[in-house]
């Protein structure tokens, strides 16, 4: 009986009941240029396609031992010009199933004509499946596309392609495409050589509009290309376009007024009215453009205001100054703008953390940020952005973003603009001091954030070490010698010795920079400055190159510190019981002061090591790198400025003597105001 149903089934080759036919291919794995599906709509394709489809033998009637093969018969047919259906047909081989069969269809096959196709798996022994259209599959049509659409056309009011520079940076702007060719389903774009980008319109040969944004100014090109149904793609079109730079601030205060001042001076913007708690004239953060700052003492009558908004802060904003906070126990605002309920639309400022520092903070809205690390005494320059264009809140700290959030509704903020206070917050007062405070009415890209908040490490010392023999080791500007101490020496290697010596069969070692480095016998040798040479309560990076007279030391060494009368402020050793570079701080000058040690594992090289200490106050993180690799680091913020002299060579015991002489040889020295990147510390030795 089944054999009997097998016959009478059409389509289905049978062999008295022993071979059941393949199955039927499924429409869901029949594709055209393996992209696009089988379709009763005809899809369009730009040449002779490639036809493929999953075929399969049944696995019932295998007798023992047997595989089950399968290949595919494909047919592809359509009426021509005169009216007469032609036919073209191909049958892959049979090989083990389930398998993919393609046919790359003839180059004769017409264009702009529909082309129907269907297949069907055929086993070993000649069985055939049903036709992937038979019910309840479709019939595959496509149509072969041989010419491209034309090319696109760009429009831009805020930035046209003519010879004026426009707008600016920070400022979007709106460009439509659009083509003369009805079948373009979409455009590809990129700007300046970018990575492409795909927008497509809401209808075949309809215009879609973009927008962007630029980041820094001067010619920009945009390139364009249309894309049909065919997936043909037009020549560019390039339009040029002139940025100019972004636009001033909008509201200005440097808070660099003298002394006494009643009101801050607003380079842009109206002045701000200062209360009593005012007082201009405070220091301003070194390697700034700053000469000066204002305190605020967190009180009543501490804070200044032009008495009207400074910004919309319903559409695209930022703000940014610089700020060193007194203490960071408490909530504390740096600016704000009053709502119309009486409270304030956004706050940027800082927030204690229990448990760890405390943190930066944008709150706009509902929504807050929090980010990066707050250190009392510590300068650093915040950054809030507000861009309206896509609903993106962005926090910055010292020109890195530290935390970003999409989907923030606009807040409207009609009030007055306030320094050192705001609405609502409990009061959340300012303590210490504040400068050059801004603010836009657009967006601040990411790189001149980072101008804004940039205070790059400078050269403050440097120590060529060369042989001198006058007991003292001249600095490059030539007023913070190194003075010798103990019997500290040279160490300049003997080549001609070895010349000379018929026997001698291993060069000495070379100076570590230079024809000379100095020589420390670890028992009393050091060589130091008359006094300090770095703020210790600052930012700085001090570094030299080192090299042990034993890879494998007996006893800890310390290697460089600066520091007081009885303890270091930082001191470099390396102990070979834990087989740890260490890094020691101290947190105030007292005797009995608390420690951090900063460690990590490593063993001195044989030829040198570099040896750097940065320190970066404004993120409240101390580093040790050795070789140029970051080997231990730790949150840190320093609490005084060592008034003891740079020492090469020593440093205080637990005891509050001098201990610990380092054994080896040591040359460049070289000491920054400022913290370095990672990047300059692998090339600390050559900055100047």
């Amino acid at each position: 009986m089944a054999a009997a149903l097998l016959a009478a089934t059409p389509g289905i080759a049978t062999a008295a009941g022993e071979n059941l036919p393949p199955l039927q291919p499924s429409v869901d794995t029949l594709t055209v240029d393996s992209t696009k599906g089988c379709s009763d709509e005809p899809v369009h394709v730009p040449r002779a396609p490639e036809l493929r489809a999953v075929v399969e033998d049944t696995t019932e009637d295998n007798q023992e031992g047997e595989t089950n093969g399968a290949g595919a018969q494909f047919e592809a047919w359509w009426t021509d010009a005169d009216g007469t259906e032609q036919r073209r047909t191909h049958t892959s081989g049979t090989v083990h199933s389930p398998i993919t069969q393609l046919w790359r269809t003839p180059d004769d096959l017409p264009a702009d004509t529909v082309v129907s196709w269907h297949v069907r798996a055929v086993d070993a022994e000649g069985a055939t499946s049903p036709w992937s259209d038979d019910s309840p599959g479709i019939t595959c049509r496509f149509v072969i596309d041989t010419v491209s659409p034309e090319p696109a056309t760009i429009v831009s009011e805020q930035y046209p392609d003519d010879s004026g520079w426009h707008d600016g940076v920070g400022v979007y702007g709106s460009f439509t495409f659009d083509s003369p060719s009805e079948d373009v389903v979409e455009y590809v774009y990129s700007v300046l050589g970018s990575a492409n980008e795909r927008v497509r319109p809401e209808e075949p040969g309809g215009p879609v509009t973009v927008r962007w944004m630029p980041e820094r100014s001067g010619p920009h090109h945009l390139e364009v290309y249309a894309v049909d149904r065919a997936g043909r793609r037009s020549s560019g079109t390039t339009h040029w376009i002139h940025v100019a730079e972004g636009r001033a601030p909008v509201a200005h205060w440097t808070l660099a007024d003298p002394a006494g001042a009643g009101s801050a001076a607003a380079d842009a913007g109206p002045a701000a009215r200062a209360e009593d708690g005012v007082v201009f004239g405070s220091p301003a953060p070194s390697r700034t453009d700053l000469t000066s700052t204002v305190t605020l003492d967190g009180r009543g009558n501490s804070y200044l205001t032009p008495d009207a908004p400074a910004t919309d802060t319903a559409t695209t904003f930022a703000l940014s100054a610089w700020v060193r906070p007194a203490a960071t126990g408490t909530p504390m605002t740096v600016a704000s703008q009053d709502a119309a309920d009486g409270t304030s639309a956004f706050t940027l400022g800082l927030r204690p953390a229990e448990g760890s520092p405390a943190t930066w903070a944008f709150r706009y809205g509902s929504t807050t940020l929090t980010g990066g690390s707050a250190s009392a005494g510590g300068w650093a320059h915040l950054t809030g952005l507000y861009d309206g264009e896509d609903d993106t809140l962005r926090l910055y700290v010292n020109g890195k973003e530290v935390a970003s959030k999409t989907g923030v509704a606009p807040v409207s903020a009609p009030g007055a603009f306030q320094i050192g206070r705001a609405r609502g917050e409990g009061g959340a007062r300012w303590q210490g001091d504040l400068g050059d405070v801004r603010v836009w009415d657009r967006v601040v890209p990411r790189e001149e954030i980072e101008r804004l908040g940039a205070r790059p490490a400078e050269l403050a010392s440097a120590w060529d070490i060369e042989r001198t023999d006058a007991g003292v080791i001249p600095d490059r500007e030539g007023d913070k010698p190194l003075t010798l101490h103990g019997g500290a020496g040279f160490y300049t290697p003997d080549y001609d010795a070895c010349f000379e010596d018929p026997e001698c069969v291993e060069f000495p070692d070379a100076a570590l920079d230079g024809n000379d480095h100095l020589a420390l016998d670890g028992t009393d040798d050091y060589a130091a400055t008359g006094g300090p040479v770095v703020d210790t309560a600052d930012s700085y990076s001090v570094g030299l190159r080192v090299r042990f007279a034993d890879t494998t030391p007996d006893r800890p060494m310390t290697l460089l510190s600066q520091g007081g009368a009885d303890s270091d402020a930082f001191a470099v050793r390396y102990d070979p019981a834990a087989s740890e570079w260490q890094l020691i701080v101290t947190h105030g000058s007292e005797p009995g002061t608390a420690r951090t040690v900063v460690a990590g594992p490593g063993t001195p090289r044989s030829y040198s090591d570099d040896v750097v200490v940065v320190y970066d106050d404004s993120e409240g993180r101390i580093t040790l790198y050795v070789g140029g690799e970051a080997v231990a680091t730790a949150e840190f913020n320093a609490s005084w400025n060592a008034p003891g002299s740079l020492q090469i060579g020593r440093g205080h015991t637990a005891d509050g003597g001098w201990g610990e002489y380092f054994h080896g040889g040591a040359d460049t020295v070289r000491v920054f105001s400022g913290a370095l990147t990672a990047s300059q510390v692998r090339s600390f030795a050559h900055l100047s």
